[in-house]
Parts: structure tokens; C-alpha cells; sequence
């Protein structure tokens, strides 16, 4: 009979109430030593989590992984003192750090709430392990009934802010969108209501009274490249946007109260797109301040901008250049190029894009010929 490893306990332990649906927790942790990291680490948190959930569900971690709903869960990258080094991160064995995760379905809360009781000692970031310190509530265990109906809601006023403290995108026309715009916004956290409530909300109807009624009172953002996804690139807005209502919006009492409840859903689920590798990540507040010195942009910009200069050169050498296949390949190109010249293995790149292995060494030959002729 196997002897079965036990994992020592790293904190105190978590209980979720048994109708929790949703709940957000921080992991404070401290790596062991000094430790380099590419701009693109959320993607070794993203698989150790699901890695996470297999060894105990398999068929829960294949339904995180190639579902094609909204996904159930969000994490966050590093918040702490990470050091630019080139075009890579520094992590320091004395500085502590936060991840956060948030689940947002009951049955994922439900895996959660037993995996808390259990946690193992560390966090295996690629080529880096991170010790976990403690764990923590970071946005109360609740339920989307709870945020609907609950006595807080009906203190909460019409005008609110939040905060997108990583950057934050939306997809339109196969491009991405950096505008916190109401209609966006509030779709975004509507797509996650609907697949996940059980409290189904017809769209249409209160998006159009989200695009009559919802206004901007103020913003400060600004929009930042950063490297992400097969195709190199995201473009998004960091910064924080105050919410109000139009006069004519209390005419719809129902939707009021559900404009309340999603700006309490959002910090839950974060806003825009991939946000399961840590863009998009929302606070409810005007937190500008507290997050301006946390999240270190620039080696993932300098990754960025390079994938943009690699990708202009191979597209100024296609023969035809209409078309999204074509900036999709060279984008796609571009951002292998680019993560090799980082010092990234070619099999990590091909492990992390999902695509094999020769491949990714025939793209990176070519595209190095192309840029030695110039």
C-alpha cells in the first residue's frame, strides 16, 4: 500500500460557511532565496493552482482548464518588492509577498474550502518555490444572494469607485479595448453573475439601462502595454474610476440594486479579460495611492515594447499583410522571439504556449534570420 505524503500545515486554518459562493484569500509568502523570474510568472501560479485542484479532482481541474464558460476563479500576481533586473523580475529572500485567489462558483468554493484545511508548504513557481507564510481572508466568504439582498446593499450609495490596480482589458472586434467604459464594465461583471448566480439576469435589457444611466464621475488611468497570451501583447488601464447614476436610473429600482451588487462582485472577480493570469484586478475604493508603488511594469513593458519592434519587422516582411492571420502569426512569432531573448527555454515557451517543441525552435531560427538581415 502506498504510503501517502502528508503536507504540513502552513497556517492557520480557513472554515467557509457551508453556503459560500464566493470568497476571496491571500497567501502570504517569502521565497527562499534570491530568485530571477520572467515578466510572465502568473502563468506558473495559473498551473499551480490547477495542478493544485487535479490531485484531488481531476475532473473538476479539466473543467477549470477547457471550459468554455466564464471561469470560476481569479488570481492575482506578486504584490511586494519586486526588482526590475533587465527584462526580468527579482524576487528577495527578505521580502514577503501576497497572491491572491478568489473562487466564484459554490462548486469551486466547494473544493477550496477542503484544500484550505491542507495546504501544502509552498507555492512552485517556476525555478522559484515560494514558502507559504500564512493565509488569509481577503474578500469575505458571501453568496450572490447575499450580495443582492444584503443590508449593505441598500446602504451602499449610487456613487462608488474601483480600482484596477493591474491592467485591465476588454476584447472588441478581435482587439483589445483599454477604456473603462460603464457598458464594458458592468458586462464583464454581469457575464459572471449570470454563469454563476443562479440568479439569471436578461442582458440586454439592463446594459441598455447600464449605457442610458450609468456615468463616469471621475477617473485617473492611465494605459500600459504588457506581454500576454499567444499573441504577445495586452494593452491595458490601470488607475481607479468613480461610478454614479443618472437621475432617470432610480426609475428601475431592481437595476439599481443590481448596479450595487456587482460593484461588490467586482473585487471577486476582477474585471475584463484574462483574468485568471492576473490582469484585471479590482478594489472596491479609490486606492490609487496604496497600489502605485506595488506592481513593478517595466521589465513586462520592456518585454512588451520588444514584442511590438520584432512584430513591425516581421510584418514589414510578409508579402501580404492584410488580414488578422498575418498579425497573428508574426505577433505570435514576435512573442516567442522575444521570451528567448530573455534567456526562457525554448521547451518552457512551448510548454506555456501549448505548442510543440519544434515548432517553437523553427519559429525562433527564422525570426532570428529575419532580424540578422535586417
Amino acid at each position: 500500500m502506498p504510503i501517502r505524503k502528508t503536507r504540513k500545515k502552513s497556517s492557520a486554518k480557513i472554515t467557509l460557511p457551508t453556503d459560500t459562493e464566493l470568497v476571496g484569500i491571500v497567501f502570504h509568502v517569502s521565497p527562499a532565496s534570491n530568485y530571477t523570474i520572467f515578466p510572465e510568472y502568473a502563468k506558473g501560479l495559473h498551473a499551480w493552482f490547477l495542478n493544485q485542484v487535479r490531485q484531488t479532482n481531476p475532473q473538476l481541474s479539466t473543467y477549470l482548464h477547457d471550459g468554455e464558460s466564464e471561469k470560476p476563479f481569479t488570481i492575482s500576481r506578486l504584490q511586494g518588492k519586486l526588482l526590475s533586473n533587465d527584462a526580468k523580475l527579482q524576487l528577495s529572500a527578505d521580502s514577503n509577498y501576497q497572491w491572491y485567489l478568489s473562487a466564484l462558483s459554490s462548486r469551486l468554493v466547494e473544493w477550496m474550502a477542503d484544500w484550505l484545511q491542507n495546504l501544502p508548504q509552498t507555492i512552485e513557481l517556476r525555478n522559484a518555490p515560494l514558502q507559504i507564510k500564512s493565509v488569509q481572508i481577503a474578500h469575505p466568504a458571501t453568496s450572490y444572494k447575499q450580495l443582492l439582498e444584503s443590508k449593505l446593499n441598500n446602504k451602499l450609495k449610487n456613487t462608488f469607485s474601483l480600482s484596477y490596480i493591474t491592467p485591465t482589458s476588454f476584447r472588441r472586434k478581435k482587439h483589445h479595448f483599454p477604456l473603462p467604459l460603464p457598458f464594458n464594465i458592468f458586462q464583464s461583471y454581469l457575464r459572471r453573475w449570470n454563469d454563476f448566480s443562479n440568479l439569471p439576469v436578461e442582458a440586454d435589457a439592463f446594459l441598455e439601462w447600464v449605457d442610458e444611466n450609468v456615468i463616469i464621475q471621475r477617473h485617473d488611468i492611465s494605459t500600459t502595454r504588457v506581454a500576454g497570451g499567444k499573441r504577445g501583447l495586452v494593452t491595458g488601464f490601470t488607475g481607479a474610476v468613480e461610478f454614479g447614476l443618472s437621475k432617470d436610473a432610480s426609475k428601475e429600482p431592481e437595476y439599481v440594486n443590481l448596479y450595487r451588487a456587482l460593484g461588490k462582485l467586482a473585487p471577486y472577480c476582477g474585471t475584463g479579460h484574462k483574468t485568471t493570469f492576473g490582469l484585471g484586478q479590482t478594489r472596491l475604493g479609490w486606492l490609487i495611492e496604496e497600489y502605485d508603488k506595488v506592481e513593478v511594469t517595466s521589465p513586462q513593458e520592456l518585454l512588451a515594447n520588444r514584442i511590438a519592434q520584432i512584430t513591425e519587422i516581421l510584418m514589414s516582411k510578409q508579402k501580404r499583410t492584410g488580414g488578422s492571420r498575418a498579425i497573428s502569426v508574426c505577433e505570435k512569432r514576435a512573442a516567442i522571439m522575444a521570451r528567448r531573448e530573455t534567456g526562457e527555454s525554448l521547451q518552457d515557451i512551448a510548454t506555456d504556449l501549448d505548442i510543440p517543441y519544434e515548432t517553437v525552435k523553427t519559429y525562433v531560427k527564422l525570426t532570428r534570420k529575419i532580424l540578422a538581415n535586417g
